[in-house]
């Protein structure tokens, strides 16, 4: 793999079988449960074996699939010891909030919440904790962190904190947080990578040795594999995650010019490039008025599929704190002037 190529190309070629002597060109589906003696739940197949090496070549390190995100989010705090203090956005994916909170309860993690954009205050706490957990683009405020800054501030420290980035939203075209010096990456792979909203997967990437060799450990101790079809789908997937997301992305700052020049809009939350566009309504009534009369977009939970999706995120119990009308808008590959015509009818009514 040529390091000179473009994150789109090595997208396209990662993982691909060596040419020649009759090898097929594309990963092959391998639903095995051993290969030989060897039980695949310790050492894998090489379906999960190709899309690991794709992401890997992306994100600039080692690669490691599991189940879904969430089974993804639980290897990497199975990496914590007991009592570990550990740094959140305020606003992040409520799933592994969640997650963080279950823990605290029993016990296991002591949880900080700070707000995405203070990077003073995550600077500081650098210093202070033994997790930096980091989400930029933040979901669903799409807030925009300085993780530059901060993971050179973790790095630099005297006691250097494990730095972990979900870099969903940005996905591996985006940003490579690894080569900022975050220690590990995770990424909800149900989300742009498979891109089709057909599987659920997660991977956790990282240029660390040991951080590898645990993360494999905690996989093969828990069982949270990922299935044959989905590895399989999920490479597939990568292999347009280029083209999808700067037509999407097109389509997103179409869109968000548009919401922002709208009397009915309050707010627009855009950082500028991806798909993913957040909003305001006046209230959590008229949010709801706009998913229910909606023609083409589905109101619907996840995101990063070929379809848009929307979804009033203040509704559901870990995100109750989030603005009442805020609206967290996937935009997928449909005709933008479509999307507009299905958001603006409503909008003007």
């Amino acid at each position: 793999m040529n390091e000179s190529w473009s994150a789109r190309t090595r997208a396209i070629l990662a993982g691909r079988p060596d040419a020649g002597d009759g090898n097929p060109a594309n990963a092959p589906l391998v639903p095995a449960s051993a290969l030989g003696l060897e039980y695949s739940r310790e050492v894998g197949t090489p379906t999960w074996a190709a899309f690991e090496e794709a992401v890997g070549a992306l994100e600039g390190g080692t690669a490691t699939a599991y189940a879904s995100g969430m089974a993804t989010a639980t290897a990497v705090l199975d990496l914590l010891p007991a009592g570990a203090t550990i740094a959140v956005p305020v606003y992040s994916y409520a799933g592994t909030r969640g997650a963080f909170d279950h823990a605290q309860e029993r016990g296991k993690l002591t949880v900080r919440r700070i707000e995405p954009t203070d990077t003073d205050a995550w600077i500081a706490a650098a210093g202070k904790v033994d997790v930096l957990w980091l989400e930029s683009p933040t979901n669903p405020t799409l807030d925009v962190m300085d993780l530059d800054a901060i993971l050179r501030a973790a790095g630099s420290g005297d006691r250097k904190p494990l730095t972990v980035v979900d870099n969903t939203f940005a996905t591996p075209i985006g940003q490579q947080p690894l080569g900022m010096g975050a220690d590990v990456v995770v990424h909800s792979v149900t989300k742009f990578i498979g891109g089709h909203s057909d599987l659920l997967l997660g991977v956790a990437v990282t240029a660390r040795d040991d951080l590898s060799t645990s993360l494999r450990e905690a996989r093969t101790r828990t069982g949270t594999t990922p299935g044959a079809l989905e590895a399989w789908l999920a490479l597939r997937g990568l292999r347009t995650l280029g083209v999808r997301l700067a037509e999407a992305s097109k389509t997103a700052s179409l869109l968000a010019d548009r919401l922002a020049a709208h009397p009915a809009v309050v707010r627009v939350r855009y950082p500028g490039s991806g798909a993913m566009v957040s909003f305001d309504l006046a209230d959590a009534d008229a949010a709801e008025r706009l998913c229910a009369n909606l023609k083409l977009i589905h109101n619907a939970t996840s995101l990063g599929g070929v379809e848009s999706t929307i979804e009033r995120r203040a509704h559901l119990p870990g995100d109750s704190h989030v603005p009442a009308g805020l609206l967290r808008l996937s935009v997928g590959l449909e005709d933008p002037e479509d999307l507009w015509r299905d958001v603006s009818a409503v909008l003007d009514g």
